[in-house]
């Protein structure tokens, strides 16, 4: 079985060396398997993309955890998207000038006018709308033996061909001094942060 990474926070390439940053992965809970990962263009230039998991996801040769993404920036524009963007500006508002409702034109909001109180807003998660029923794993999301919180999420170990699942990567965990790798076989969901099975001391013997 050949096993690939899949880091949240990871640099992801497409073809013609535009890339991006893999924010957040979709997980189907009942079949334990990654289904996409959520890509951001790289400085925010666009909104981020549901990227399937499939053999077009491969692990960037330059190392360093990255991935490479066989996609185009116009076939990476064209997958559904993960979030949306709300209207720019919230609807103006009219304000009293000397007695009456301002109008376009008139003096500044200050002494009456049309007022722009809304300010550009955050893009809005879609996955859950898209992908009903599936977790999305995020960077940092807490991961809880049986007796309390272990650690940190910071990436997914699948199988290549199928995206089973077949680890829990941590990063921050309460002894810190390297990376734990969780075998799926200790792991018990993925609803509301990952679960395990075993306690924080059986997790300290696995670092």
């Amino acid at each position: 079985m050949a096993e690939m990474m899949l880091e949240i926070g990871a640099t992801a390439r497409w073809d013609d060396d535009s890339s991006g940053e893999v924010i957040s992965l979709a997980v189907d809970p009942t079949a334990w398997r990654v289904t996409h990962l959520v890509v951001e263009p790289k400085h925010r230039q666009g909104l981020a993309r549901l990227v399937p998991a499939d053999d077009r996801v491969e692990q960037d040769g330059a190392g360093m955890g990255g991935l490479r993404l066989r996609y185009t920036e116009k076939e990476f524009e064209e997958l559904d998207a993960a979030e949306e963007t709300l209207a720019e500006f919230e609807p103006a508002v009219l304000v009293p000038y000397q007695g009456a409702w301002g109008v376009p034109g008139d003096m500044p909001v200050a002494d009456g006018g049309l007022s722009w109180p809304g300010q550009p807003v955050e893009p809005v998660d879609l996955v859950p709308t898209v992908l009903p029923g599936e977790e999305e794993e995020w960077r940092g999301d807490r991961v809880h033996a049986t007796d309390g919180p272990i650690g940190h999420l910071h990436a997914l170990c699948v199988d290549r061909d199928t995206g089973k699942v077949t680890g829990v990567r941590l990063k921050r965990h309460l002894w810190g001094r390297k990376d734990v790798t969780i075998p799926i076989g200790k792991v018990a969901g993925f609803r509301a942060g990952i679960h395990l099975n075993i306690t924080k001391r059986e997790v300290q013997h696995l670092s």
